[in-house]
């Protein structure tokens, strides 16, 4: 059973919303709309929901920032259910390209974010080990990560009592793809120490302790990977499963036939390259398959092993992929939910994924790098979405068309009669009205922005500035500092984990101002700011539609001083359109407001606990420094370090160098890339 904790109860229409929504679910529909305005509780709302209704919730996001605020709701509302994180695991991401008109091959190269994959792997062990679950997920989730049934089938089971012989599991170990490692003990390794063995899951924050006793498991405890101390809150345990260390799995005993239709599937397309004259790219093919084949026999695992995922899931050539839809699937049948949060946002992502990814494969395997398998290692077509979940709720401020349409069409067809398949949530329990809207000449924006700002900063009130590129809103943050204002941008180039943070840093007054351009827009639960400032609103565009002017807008609806300024020499139709619609919610709310009689108040919610907390605080060599002085770089001694330490400062020093150079600091960054080079020389 869900387990709902929250200082407050429904309220305004939310109640209504809950009802409807519940019954349109328990009446069999697939498709339903909860239209909430900024503020009115529509994550409460569906985290009701999914107490009311006891079932499984999948949630989508448009945006890895908005995913992360969702996250950390969802987690507030539900501490002892098993709510988890699903976003693309890259740092940093390249993927695997050729451009034929320069004879470019780009290898696919990534950075991949263990901590991020480590809440990956922890949603998929949820799904698949307990009810009560909740993954908040960006639109990676369509994405293909292999087979539930294959995932399913690697794990370790082990038992007090059992027979102990750590060769046979240290063998079960790898096989999950699990690292054996006497010294560096971290997520998906395992050591062997006298009579026990430590394993640290990959989707965990500790690691288990089992130890053997006349040759039979005496005890298997639950202890920090730090420390090694037992958790003070650990029972001794009886039995524990381990899951595998990594979504793509190989069957040893099925390789074989899978091998087999490998190298078939290689001689017939080579061939028909070698026939279309292309003797290059059917020898590149053939070389290249059979490097992954003899990587795969003899570890199980190579990289790009998703592309060769429709042998091993015994999927056949245009079948859509397993993705964590699957997963639910095969867990929960039909008895879950899926939430597409910013529906007006994501459901576009959704429809788009798949032909960019199509155009780029199709290149690679036109010149010989993949095989015809790498297709079907893609992201899900929308109909292929589409089919799979039992229930959909849009949940927007600024619905589409097409989910409007979609839901009011299916009410019609089934004559469903508790409501029109969209469910309005309108009032903000605060009683906060939508913020006063003016509008400014772009003619001298920044200094009359100086002025509103520095009004703001005078009272410790926060401001949000969007602007239409990057470089304006860098340039504009550089600019602000100059003036002795405390500003701070937050666009794609920060990394998914630090965009929270940024955002926690505004709430903690670190800063006053913040800017950027997408993602200050739908979502963003900042009560503090009491002023956003929309630059070149004039600019009709995606960034200046109806629907993005009245997303942000809703950002300074959240204080009851909250104003909008949109700098524009015209007022174009998304203005006037955006600046009508807000109107009327203004209206509609102050009529709720004198009808009981509410005082609006703005409410100031505490700040979240961040997804991760950092782990290597420990480190006395990655201690925060504000400046990479000789001195500092001195105090690195090499031949102290251990391996594990070494590999982690020198990560961070390469980073430091680039962004010493990129900021023409160049004789610091050749002094850092020594002390790098010395790292790397004493390895």
């Amino acid at each position: 059973m869900f387990n709902l904790k929250s200082s407050f109860v429904p309220t305004g229409d939310q109640p209504q919303a809950i009802e409807s929504l519940s019954k349109g679910i328990k009446g069999g529909l697939k498709n339903q709309v909860l239209l909430g305005v900024t503020g009115s509780g529509k994550t409460f709302t569906m985290a009701n929901i999914i107490q009311n209704l006891n079932m499984p919730a999948l949630i989508i996001s448009h945006n890895k920032t908005l995913a992360g605020q969702l996250y950390q709701e969802m987690r507030d509302f539900f501490p002892d259910d098993g709510v988890s994180y699903f976003v693309s695991y890259y740092d940093y991401y390249q993927p695997e390209a050729y451009i034929p008109t320069t004879d470019t091959y780009i290898e696919k190269e990534a950075q991949i974010n263990e901590l991020i994959d480590k809440l990956r792997l922890k949603s998929t062990t949820n799904i698949l080990t307990r009810k009560n679950t909740v993954v908040v997920a960006s639109v990676s989730c369509i994405y293909n990560i292999g087979s539930p049934i294959e995932y399913g089938k690697f794990i370790l089971e082990l038992s007090v009592g059992q027979r102990a012989d750590w060769s046979q599991v240290a063998v079960r170990l790898a096989e999950l793809q699990y690292d054996r490692s006497e010294f560096e003990f971290k997520r998906g390794t395992f050591r062997i120490r006298g009579n026990r063995i430590d394993i640290y899951p990959a989707y965990e924050d500790y690691g288990y302790r089992i130890t053997e006793e006349g040759g039979v498991i005496k005890t298997i405890i639950r202890f920090e990977s730090l420390t090694g101390k037992e958790l003070s809150d650990s029972q001794p345990l009886t039995h524990i499963i381990v899951y595998p260390a990594k979504h793509y799995m190989t069957d040893p005993n099925v390789f074989k036939t899978v091998e087999e239709q490998i190298r078939s599937d290689v001689a017939k397309e080579s061939s028909d390259l070698k026939d279309q004259g292309k003797l290059i790219e059917a020898q590149r093919l053939v070389k290249k398959v059979n490097y992954d084949l003899e990587i795969l026999k003899e570890v199980g695992y190579v990289n790009g092993i998703e592309n060769y995922s429709r042998y091993f899931d015994g999927r056949k050539p245009g079948e859509a992929p397993h993705t964590l839809l699957d997963y639910f699937r095969h867990a929960y049948g039909d008895k879950y939910l899926v939430f597409i949060d910013e529906s007006h946002m994501t459901v576009p992502q959704l429809r788009g994924m798949y032909n960019g990814d199509f155009a780029r494969k199709k290149t690679l395997i036109n010149f010989g790098f993949r095989l015809k398998s790498a297709y079907d290692n893609r992201p899900m077509r929308f109909d292929e979405f589409y089919r799979i979940p039992p229930h959909i709720i849009y949940v927007s401020a600024t619905p589409d068309s097409w989910e409007m349409d979609t839901a009011k069409e299916e009410v019609k067809l089934k004559h469903f009669s508790s409501h029109s398949g969209v469910v309005e949530q309108l009032i903000r329990p605060t009683g906060i009205i939508d913020p006063q809207i003016t509008i400014r000449s772009s003619t001298n924006e920044i200094p009359d922005l100086l002025l509103e700002i520095e009004k703001r900063v005078a009272k410790k009130e926060k401001v949000l500035v969007t602007t239409l590129t990057k470089k304006t809103a860098e340039d504009l943050t550089e600019y602000l500092k100059d003036k002795k204002i405390r500003a701070a941008y937050l666009h794609s180039d920060i990394h998914t984990l630090e965009r929270s943070d940024v955002l926690d840093n505004l709430r903690k007054n670190e800063f006053d101002v913040l800017i950027g351009i997408n993602l200050l827009r739908e979502g963003l639960d900042l009560p503090e700011v009491t002023l956003v400032a929309i630059l070149d609103a004039d600019k009709e565009g995606f960034l200046r539609s109806r629907t993005s002017l009245i997303q942000t807008m809703g950002r300074a609806a959240r204080n009851i001083d909250g104003e909008v300024i949109i700098y524009a020499d015209v007022e174009t139709k998304s203005i006037k359109a955006a600046v009508s619609e807000i109107d009327r919610r203004r209206e509609y709310q102050k009529k709720y407001n004198q009808e009981h009689t509410i005082t609006p108040k703005t409410i100031y919610k505490p700040i979240r606990k961040k997804i991760i907390e950092t782990e290597e605080a420990y480190l006395v060599y990655d201690r925060p420094t504000t400046e990479y002085t000789e001195k500092y770089l001195s105090e690195i001694k090499t031949e102290s370090l251990t391996p594990y330490d070494k590999k982690k400062i020198t990560k961070r020093l390469e980073k430091e160098m680039k962004t010493q150079a990129e900021n023409l600091n160049f004789e610091l960054a050749i002094r850092i890339r020594d002390k790098v080079k010395e790292l790397n020389s004493s390895n």
